[in-house]
């Protein structure tokens, strides 16, 4: 199975000079956990997270975790505030991971697995033409096997509701 028979193509971008305002609604808005940062001419440049907005947002979360008695957790609001204007390309995350649609299924696992990652930009020659998730892959392994076994007589699961 290769990248391109699983990837996703219809996706949500974002340009570097958007606001992290408008990147915290597309993924609020639209349930996703990351978005690719193109050019305009579709040019892969970046990765945006909900943990790198989270991370803009409250950029002494981490102080607060080893000293929450000395922070201030509502100056740690009212700043989120100001740095809804940012731009994307301030807290994006530029040195981006990508396979290419050709590429074996198991290579981009491998890549996720080995990186931590739960998304991966499909790109050919830096542009970007897709991206494939954790959930796609799991997806499409499981319609296989499932495609296999009823292909050999057996039963469709049947799953019942837990109560």
């Amino acid at each position: 199975m290769l990248v391109k028979d699983v990837m996703t193509t219809k996706m949500k971008t974002v340009r570097p000079d958007s606001a992290l305002r408008d990147v915290a609604t597309v993924l609020g808005f639209y349930h996703i956990s990351g978005l690719p940062v193109v050019t305009e001419d579709g040019t892969l440049v970046g990765v945006i997270s909900e943990k790198d907005v989270l991370r803009a947002l409250y950029p002494k979360i981490d102080d607060a975790i080893q000293l929450s008695a000395s922070v201030q957790f509502g100056d740690l609001d009212s700043e989120f505030r100001d740095v809804m204007d940012a731009r994307v390309s301030e807290f994006m995350t530029a040195h981006v991971f990508t396979v290419g649609p050709e590429d074996p299924i198991l290579r981009a696992v491998a890549v996720m697995i080995a990186h931590k990652i739960r998304r991966i930009p499909v790109a050919v020659d830096h542009k970007l033409v897709g991206i494939l998730s954790i959930g796609d892959v799991h997806k499409a392994v499981l319609k296989e096997t499932f495609d296999h076994k009823l292909g050999q007589g057996s039963k469709k699961p049947q799953l019942k509701p837990r109560v």
